[in-house]
């Protein structure tokens, strides 16, 4: 495993998290001579009652021993929330997952899981892997977003297409909202699997061809499921409000569903069927 990948992603995210509490939240005075925003290193040792040098070098991201009850003092000190705790353990206790595949190859859609797809009709859907591939989808998602089958499968990555695609920048009313959600999961399959290249290399690329990849990735922001409100600007349908939902599915290939329900009372979901059935005559 790259080590060294390991305590720079946990370095980036401790920096992150201290860096966005304010001093008079957690009790202290907010003093004149602050550089940076948030707490400094100092303050989060005070807090959480562990050495400033140790979380100096904890934060600094050098190979120190750490346990599990002191980083739930450091998770309460930077007030985490579950998903951010979880994601703190798995890079400062090294519980990544080991993959024993030899390359990216994609999983399959189940019988099963297609059936799911094609009863969500009138819920955009979209099925993705760990790394943000997406495998699967219905037809309300291809009338919304993009007809997926005309995209090259190498380039069918959530995060690339939200970044890449004009289309998808136009859709979304509040872009950022929207990308942030999407990274947020994305950070959660790198906290598990961190050792992969593959993460590195694609971290890297985005962040050398998009800036603002770099900016919201550096954000940190952490969630297994967020349950949000999304606003589009659909070309054809005009303004459409969905309710987000994601589930992950028990099994071996870490299958997410992202389903769009869209939202009682605004005729979005009566708009999709008209959009529906317009292109299906």
């Amino acid at each position: 495993m790259n080590n060294h990948t390991r305590l720079a992603a946990l370095s980036d995210f401790l920096k992150s998290k201290r860096s966005k509490i304010q001093p008079e939240s957690v009790g202290l005075p907010t003093g004149i001579r602050r550089r940076t925003p948030g707490l400094r290193r100092e303050e989060v040792a005070q807090l959480a009652g562990v050495s400033t040098t140790w979380y100096t070098w904890l934060e600094q991201g050098r190979d120190i021993k750490v346990s599990s009850v002191v980083l739930d003092c450091i998770a309460t000190a930077l007030q985490l929330t579950n998903d951010e705790r979880k994601y703190l353990y798995d890079l400062a206790l090294d519980t990544h997952v080991i993959s024993t595949m030899k390359s990216v190859e994609q999983p399959k859609i189940s019988p099963s899981l297609e059936k799911i797809l094609k009863e969500l009709k009138y819920c955009p859907t979209v099925v993705t892997d760990r790394y943000c591939q997406i495998i699967g989808w219905n037809q309300a998602a291809t009338h919304v977003f993009l007809d997926f089958e005309q995209v090259p499968v190498e380039e069918r990555n959530l995060i690339r297409l939200v970044f890449e695609r004009k289309e998808l920048r136009s859709l979304a009313v509040n872009w950022e909202h929207f990308v942030k959600g999407f990274l947020a999961i994305f950070r959660v399959y790198y906290g598990q699997y961190v050792g992969e290249d593959w993460y590195k290399q694609f971290i890297e690329e985005m962040s050398e061809h998009h800036q603002e990849f770099q900016t919201l990735w550096l954000d940190s922001q952490v969630s297994t499921a967020p349950d949000v409100q999304i606003e589009l600007r659909h070309a054809k349908a005009r303004k459409m409000l969905f309710n987000l939902t994601s589930l992950q599915l028990q099994g071996d290939n870490d299958l997410r569903l992202s389903i769009y329900t869209p939202i009682e009372g605004s005729a979005t979901e009566e708009k999709l069927k008209n959009l529906m059935n317009k292109n299906s005559d």
